[in-house]
């Protein structure tokens, strides 16, 4: 089992989970967080001062799959989140040890 995080712009979060949804992945995990990275933020205006946003508003997904759903996942997210400029984001994958689903007590492949 394995462990998707993708960091995506956020207008692109209903095109992304549309996707998925259309690929048979029900369960996402979806975060507001704040990146830094080569898109380096910019400045703003405000009441007549000018100040840096380093930190850029992006949307975290996180996807528990299993090896065959793997390949799959990565393109979809990558093809769907995808505007072909800086800051599109980054998909990690980590190996997933256990999955328990805590109502049933089901645990690996069948608690995704």
């Amino acid at each position: 089992m394995k462990l998707i995080t993708a960091i995506i712009k956020p207008f692109k979060l209903v095109a992304v989970r549309d996707a998925l949804r259309e690929a048979g992945i029900n369960g996402v995990t979806v975060s507001e967080v704040k990146e830094f990275g080569r898109q380096k933020g910019h400045t703003e205006l405000y009441r007549g001062a000018e100040y840096a946003v380093d930190f850029l508003p992006k949307t975290m997904l996180q996807i528990a799959v299993t090896e065959q759903q793997l390949d799959g996942v990565l393109e979809v997210i990558g093809s769907s989140a995808q505007n072909g400029k800086i800051g599109d984001g980054k998909i990690f994958v980590a190996n997933l040890e256990q999955v328990v689903r805590i109502r049933t007590g089901e645990t690996g492949s069948n608690a995704i």
